[in-house]
């Protein structure tokens, strides 16, 4: 089981390497979900992510407080008017839009909820 937990810990880090460089694969949640998986599986691999220069600190902070750092809020913020507005742009049907604006305010308060990394 360990190797499954570990496979899906690699796999969860591939996607989070993929959204650094696109923009609408989220990385932050893929690393989270990482360093999940990798808890089940080796001390080794998580400790590694936990201690890793990018990622560490917001891995720590949700782990221990649930929190998002300042940055990563404001970060998230100008990510997803971006892309609301892109699609504005774009001419999506208003349904379309009403419910990407429904889910991207939601994503929103949650991040905003959260306390301060």
């Amino acid at each position: 089981m360990r190797y499954i937990w570990a496979s899906l810990g690699l796999i969860s880090v591939g996607f989070g390497l993929i959204g650094v460089v696109l923009p609408l694969i989220p990385t932050v949640p893929f690393m989270l979900l990482a360093a999940f998986f990798f808890a089940k599986s080796s001390e080794r691999l998580h400790g590694w992510l936990l201690e890793h220069r990018v990622f560490g600190s917001a891995i720590g902070d949700w782990q221990t407080r649930g929190a998002i750092n300042l940055k990563g809020k404001r970060r998230a913020t100008l990510s997803i008017f971006a892309v609301f507005i892109l699609s504005v742009i774009m001419g999506l049907r208003p349904m379309i839009l009403a419910i990407q604006a429904v889910t991207l305010t939601s994503v929103l308060i949650f991040i905003w909820t959260r306390p301060n990394g």
